[in-house]
């Protein structure tokens, strides 16, 4: 049985890994669960994510956007939309039909994109039971070797409960995240290990496991 003071400790060890990264989307994602869940740490992850910004002047235009997902009154410069490739509604309801179909990081990616739009009270017309579709075939990426966690499983089970589908999610493998945390309190492995520090954990990999068990450790959100 996983207690509460297990997750609470597992969250503590996450938020003092993650912490570290000047990865503009990992710095992004902790400045959106500072606004859901008031984590003290991250209370300057977006000001973080604007140096970032200023230190990147190629992929400026879409960090400049990415922001407006969380600030709407974030200033953009007139071009910044060029960089979004998808500009209406059509051809975006079509991406996310073919995203759902390919499954596996499309359809997070899809669920993902449906978070932001509802988050920010958009609306998008789509086909009668293509949200239930959509929840199916992220969550049957956990079904699939239901022993193993990996970076796509703990996305697939992160967006479920930021869509408030944590039903989908079984209990077993939430336990089964908490006793696979690594000593330096993160999840997973880079793709790209640095050389100075080839054991250190994933950022991308303990932002998710982070969104997880925040939505176990706090149900209400």
């Amino acid at each position: 049985m996983l207690t509460e003071a297990q997750v609470r400790t597992a969250i503590a060890n996450g938020i003092k890994f993650v912490n570290r990264t000047r990865e503009p989307y990992g710095l992004w994602f902790m400045g959106m669960m500072y606004i859901r869940f008031k984590i003290p740490e991250f209370a300057d992850a977006l000001k973080r994510y604007d140096e970032e910004i200023a230190a990147r002047p190629k992929q400026a235009p879409v960090l400049r956007v990415l922001r407006r997902l969380l600030d709407a009154n974030n200033a953009l410069q007139p071009d910044d939309w060029d960089y979004v490739k998808i500009h209406t509604d059509q051809i975006l309801a079509a991406a996310l039909e073919k995203g759902v179909k390919q499954g596996g990081y499309h359809a997070t990616h899809v669920l993902l994109a449906w978070i932001w739009l509802n988050d920010n009270r958009c609306k998008l017309a789509v086909r009668d039971g293509f949200v239930e579709d959509m929840h199916r075939a992220v969550a049957a990426i956990l079904e699939q070797n239901p022993t193993i966690v990996n970076d796509l499983k703990l996305e697939a089970a992160a967006f479920l409960c930021m869509a408030r589908q944590g039903r989908r999610v079984d209990p077993y493998f939430v336990r089964h995240v908490v006793s696979i945390q690594r000593a330096d309190g993160g999840w997973g492995v880079p793709d790209t290990p640095d050389p100075t520090n080839p054991d250190e954990s994933s950022w991308h990999s303990t932002i998710l496991a982070l969104l997880l068990l925040l939505h176990v450790d706090f149900p209400s959100a």
